[in-house]
């Protein structure tokens, strides 16, 4: 059974940095592609960020030039560094995995994935 665990959420001030991690286990596909997203209150979940398995990556435009995604496939984890944070940021972010082939704008459309974490909050505060 896959498992999604998300874990590097923390409380920052304005202009900080965190590194999010993912680690996915229990799958036995030959790929994944792997998405981060993000909720706030009231809001509905937007994807940020997301990366196939040949590396090529996927940024929804209030993370470009902020958030870098990464992964290092011998731990079988991906990453999201997120610099310069700004209150807008604040939400509670989820990573989710599927072995579909995704294209374009799919790579963000979080009613794709199938398989999700339980989520790692992250505040800034200003």
């Amino acid at each position: 059974q896959v498992r999604v665990v998300e874990s590097g959420g923390s409380s920052v001030q304005s202009g900080g940095s965190l590194r999010l991690s993912c680690d996915v286990f229990g799958h036995t596909y030959n790929h994944l592609f792997v998405g981060w997203f993000r909720q706030a209150p009231g809001k509905r979940r937007e994807g940020v960020a997301a990366i196939d398995d040949n590396g090529d990556t996927h940024y929804a435009d209030s993370a470009k030039g902020r958030f870098t995604i990464s992964q290092d496939n011998a731990k079988s984890i991906v990453y999201l560094q997120m610099n310069s944070l700004k209150p807008e940021d604040t939400a509670m972010y989820y990573c989710a995995a599927d072995p579909a082939h995704f294209l374009g704008d799919q790579f963000l459309d979080d009613t794709l994935y199938g398989f999700w974490g339980q989520g790692t909050q992250v505040t800034v505060s200003s």
